[in-house]
């Protein structure tokens, strides 16, 4: 079995401790009636936007995400103190004013990522193609090192 001591626990992931409980009821009904016009957050996009796949290989960190309908000019992605965030904004392409009625999204969105290792900044690779982010962080040899593996015993 492989432990990887890189990504940071998710923070909607279930604790076992008892203070957590009112934060697994808050993150149980987050997102319910988001998409009504009363009940919308700051962003218009919500907390999980843009949707991530995280992969934690031995020697690097792979993230993707989708972000339809941006360019690559429309999205920006920052490493500060092991924390990786992608941000931009979705712009309306036209003004319509006869419009009335519409469930597209438009406005800033922000996602931060807690990688938890130490990352080769220098090579940090960031590709843009079809609507998907993809971002390769190269983990230092020490971040490598710390990978353990644990037997299982039957």
């Amino acid at each position: 079995m492989r432990v990887s001591t890189c990504i940071a626990a998710s923070p909607n992931a279930p604790s076992a401790s008892a203070s957590s409980w009112p934060t697994m009821f808050d993150d149980v009904f987050r997102g319910f009636g988001s998409n009504l016009p009363a009940f919308s957050g700051a962003s218009a996009f919500g907390d999980g936007w843009p949707s991530v796949e995280i992969s934690d290989g031995e020697k690097e960190i792979r993230i993707t995400a989708e972000v339809p309908g941006l360019e690559e000019k429309d999205i920006e992605v920052l490493l500060n103190d092991g924390v990786l965030t992608l941000k931009g904004e979705k712009r309306s392409e036209t003004e319509d004013k006869d419009k009335r009625f519409s469930e597209r999204v438009y406005g800033r969105f922000e996602r931060r990522i807690p990688l938890g290792c130490e990352i080769r900044e220098e090579e940090i690779d960031a590709r843009f193609k079809n609507g998907v982010l993809t971002v390769t962080l190269p983990k230092s040899g020490k971040a490598q090192s710390q990978v353990k593996r644990i037997a299982i015993k039957g």
